[in-house]
């Protein structure tokens, strides 16, 4: 069963969210991470929100429930990205009349969790124009820097990021995963299974039919289950493009923590490493093959 990660000193940025990555068997809701951190916006043009963290004590949310402000960051990043459809800049006060309301308290908490929501499952980066002008656009964040493309399993479609995410639940879940427990998940980021998505399209045809057909996944009924469900794996393709550690490390970006930080996982993944960096053992001598057929 899954682990739940060593605490290394840094708080998990998405907070319940992430945990659901690598939980165990105890479905309880924890309440929020005792820290958070808060993007910079004042480093430069064109600063990225997902630079110059610092780390500082959340504010107080009062009666709201983890689970409002999950829907209150889903419901952010659905607001910016239809914005972006018109490439007109996104003013702060526009946000915050229409998404963040009474929520201004945690207003820069709720803006760096959709901006690494944009980043890691749409991929777009969320950046303010200037320092201090309180107006944001999106920017195409498909063509990552060479340290982030294998991180990022150099996707070239908005698509792979949900792709990723996938393999990333199914890893972290032992390397099977129940259908319900991916929608489950999903529906904290605002992908249902039986809406259509400004990005994805036909969410569910995307994973249980597209991603099986280009065969990065494998899907097949659950055998006496009443719901019916289904589970999906690893496909193929997925383990010829991509490796284990590879989705760790896209898992630990996107919790800001290490690798190492999931020992089980990380064992296993560096097990694959090391089993593919051995040369393959050579074919037998003729001889030997003959006497063997005999």
């Amino acid at each position: 069963m899954l682990q739940k990660p060593r605490s290394r000193g840094r708080p998990s940025a998405l907070s319940q969210v992430d945990r659901d990555w690598a939980r165990s068997e105890d479905t309880s809701r924890d309440g929020a991470t005792a820290e958070e951190e808060v993007p910079s916006t004042s480093s430069g043009p064109g600063t990225s929100l997902l630079s110059g963290r610092r780390s500082l004590t959340a504010p107080a949310v009062g009666p709201r429930t983890q689970k409002q402000l999950e829907l209150k960051v889903a419901e952010l990043v659905q607001f910016l990205l239809i914005k972006d459809q018109k490439k007109i800049p996104i003013k702060r006060a526009d946000i915050v009349k229409h998404v963040i309301g009474d929520y201004k308290d945690v207003f820069p908490d709720l803006l760096k969790l959709a901006a690494e929501r944009l980043q890691y499952v749409f991929g777009y980066k969320l950046v303010e124009l200037e320092p201090k002008s309180n107006t944001y656009i999106l920017i195409n964040a498909l063509e990552p820097v060479e340290e982030d493309a294998e991180v990022r399993g150099d996707q070239g479609t908005p698509t792979t990021g949900l792709l990723m995410i996938v393999l990333g639940l199914i890893f972290m879940k032992g390397n099977t995963i129940t259908e319900t427990e991916v929608w489950d998940f999903l529906r904290r980021l605002g992908v249902y299974p039986t809406k259509k998505h400004l990005i994805f399209g036909d969410p569910k045809k995307l994973i249980t039919e597209d991603f099986v057909r280009q065969r990065y996944l494998e899907y097949r009924r659950i055998p006496h289950t009443d719901p019916v469900d289904y589970e999906l794996q690893w496909g193929p393709r997925t383990h010829l493009e991509t490796s284990k550690m590879k989705v760790l490390k896209f898992v630990a970006k996107v919790h800001n923590q290490d690798p190492k930080d999931w020992p089980a996982q990380y064992c296993e993944a560096l097990a694959e490493e090391e089993s593919r960096a051995r040369p393959p053992p050579p074919p037998p001598p003729p001889a030997a093959a003959a006497a063997a057929e005999v």
